[in-house]
């Protein structure tokens, strides 16, 4: 029996998840859910940015911290907890998940609303409901409207990620939960298709395709 993701496709913790899966070299199939659908099918989570997973033996886990962390206990190998960098990389991890999350949200904004539009007026406007309902009323608008100001900030946060990554694949040398983090905070930058970082960032861009390339060959991720 393989596990079952239930996501919102351009969740980044559906991100998240599904290559923490692939590194795991678990068997799992997805479910995408819609955000426009009743709301007994979006009770998974109630927003459009949580994923959740049902393992083989049942058990279901909401939330991309929760499932990593349930993951390493029940398949330790290969990890995502480097030796002594445990701490380090939950807090790494937390930091990319909200701080981070946030701006680049608002930067992904245009894009996510276009990709739902494509679908019908009732998708946009579902999406912007729940958007609006779980970050604040006005969010989409404003993010929509002040493209300079967040384009900045959010270049801001990214650029010692960029740093960090100069002369290494992984954030912290070896891969680990932060790093998977990240990329599923890049994964909505992408949702057009295209990369959009708020700069050039080479370092970043080889970063989101190695570990793009996880469901692959493990030995594609060298820098």
């Amino acid at each position: 029996m393989s596990a079952k993701l239930r996501q919102f496709p351009t969740s980044a913790c559906g991100a998240m998840v599904r290559k923490l899966l692939h590194y795991k070299g678990i068997e799992f199939e997805t479910v995408d859910l819609d955000v426009a659908a009743s709301e007994a099918q979006l009770a998974v989570s109630g927003v459009p940015f949580v994923a959740e997973l049902t393992l083989p033996n049942g058990e279901t886990i909401a939330a991309a911290e929760r499932i990593a962390l349930r993951l390493e206990e029940l398949y330790p190998e290969p990890t995502i907890m480097p030796p002594d960098q445990r701490g380090l990389q939950i807090a790494l991890e937390r930091y990319i998940q909200n701080d981070v999350a946030t701006e680049l949200l608002r930067l992904a904004i245009p894009d996510l609303v276009a990709y739902f539009r494509r679908l019908s007026a009732e998708h946009e406007a579902a999406f912007r409901q729940i958007v609006d309902e779980t970050l604040g009323v006005g969010f989409c608008t404003q993010a929509e409207g002040e493209r300079d100001a967040i384009t900045e900030r959010a270049a801001n946060l990214l650029e010692p990620f960029e740093e960090a990554l100069a002369g290494k694949a992984f954030l912290m040398g070896r891969i680990g939960l932060a790093d998977f983090a990240l990329y599923g905070q890049l994964y909505t930058l992408a949702v057009s298709g295209e990369l959009k970082l708020p700069r050039e960032f080479p370092n970043l861009r080889a970063f989101h395709g190695r570990i793009d390339r996880i469901s692959a060959s493990l030995d594609d991720l060298r820098i």
